[in-house]
């Protein structure tokens, strides 16, 4: 389902909804970071989503990461909660999700590179490539927090 990101914009529209996500900072054995780049809105993203029922935050990121890239990793730690109520995500069935997410700091620990339905490409990167990449400003926040290194941030 399509998306657009509207980030502390007046035109935004109102959200109609909160959902509780975890996205995944996913590191490798050369420090790359693994990124896919979305078909909802062809920019590049870490992996991650929605937490259903009966799960923690922790296997929502590793579902999540697995579902969408095909590599297995284990948590090691947060980077950040990202939960600006002017950050909104607009759906085309009309949902309006306000921001809810927590960043967890993972490893890769097994699987092979696949894309899915929700990702067109997936890639490892090493931190100074992703500075040319189109993402939107949530992800590239995340991603410069967890390169400042000063443990998890609150946002």
């Amino acid at each position: 389902m399509p998306r657009r990101d509207y980030e502390d914009d007046p035109e935004a529209p109102m959200a109609n909804s909160l959902v509780p996500a975890a996205s995944a900072i996913v590191v490798d054995g050369e420090g790359r970071v693994l990124l896919q780049r979305r078909t909802d809105n062809e920019m590049w993203a870490l992996p991650g989503g929605k937490m259903e029922l009966g799960e923690s935050i922790g296997d929502c990121a590793v579902r999540e990461t697995f579902e969408e890239t095909g590599i297995t990793v284990e948590i090691a730690g947060i980077v950040g909660t990202y939960t600006n109520p002017g950050h909104v995500f607009a759906y085309d069935d009309g949902e309006v999700r306000q921001e809810f997410s927590i960043c967890l700091l993972a490893h890769s620990v097994g699987g092979s590179l696949r894309t899915s339905d929700e990702s067109l490409e997936v890639a490892w990167f090493t931190p100074e490539a992703t500075d040319d990449l189109p993402m939107v400003s949530g992800i590239r926040k995340r991603i410069s927090d967890w390169r400042a290194g000063s443990g998890p941030v609150v946002r």
